[in-house]
């Protein structure tokens, strides 16, 4: 994480105190956005933990989402090895792009992006209660029944796995992964905890 000094020693002369930021997923990783900042950006940046960018059309800085609200909170900012790019670790509050899409990089998606918005999907289901919907159903019918479905879809892709059949091995797989997420979620556990697990467990 960058701090207030090494903000103030990035590369701002070889770039006439405009580095390049690029905006990204700090869990998925996905591209979301890139523009410039200047020092005050930058500092606004860093203060705030809002992403925040120098309109050179406005020339004034501005804040992503100070219009549509889609925010993008800073995590993490990082400089790369000659401290003359910015890359921005980000929770975006919701889509981008100005053309409603999650990123301005519309072929940038990391397969893993795609698991972090059937999650929040899964989370807003468990949050809606009077939206019917087999996942909101799910939650409604309790742990013991979401719990035999995870079992359920296991016994599947067990069975098919013993009969060597690959195709009903990928849709099995893809309805257990999917109730794992609901079980996962009925207990407030994001997936990126799974993911985290996994990393320090392969660091050992």
């Amino acid at each position: 994480m960058l701090t207030y000094d090494d903000i103030k020693n990035l590369n701002w002369k070889k770039s006439k105190n405009m580095i390049p930021a690029i905006a990204q997923h700090y869990i998925s990783g996905e591209i979301l956005m890139f523009g410039y900042m200047n020092q005050s950006a930058c500092m606004h940046t860093f203060k705030n933990k809002l992403f925040t960018l120098y309109s050179r059309k406005k020339k004034r800085l501005w804040v992503k989402g100070e219009t549509s609200k889609n925010f993008l909170y800073v995590k993490k900012l990082i400089t790369d090895c000659d401290r003359d790019v910015i890359l921005v670790q980000v929770k975006p509050a919701g889509n981008t792009c100005h053309l409603n899409r999650f990123s301005c990089f519309k072929s940038s998606q990391p397969i893993y992006s795609f698991l972090l918005k059937l999650e929040n999907i899964i989370k807003l289901r468990k949050k809606n209660i009077t939206y019917k919907s087999y996942v909101n159903n799910l939650f409604s019918s309790g742990k013991h029944r979401i719990a035999q479905k995870v079992g359920e879809e296991s016994i599947e892709v067990i069975i098919a796995f013993l009969e060597k059949n690959s195709v009903d091995v990928v849709n099995e797989s893809s309805d257990l992964l999917f109730h794992l997420l609901i079980l996962l979620q009925y207990l407030d556990i994001d997936f990126q905890l799974i993911i985290k697990n996994l990393k320090c467990r392969s660091n050992k």
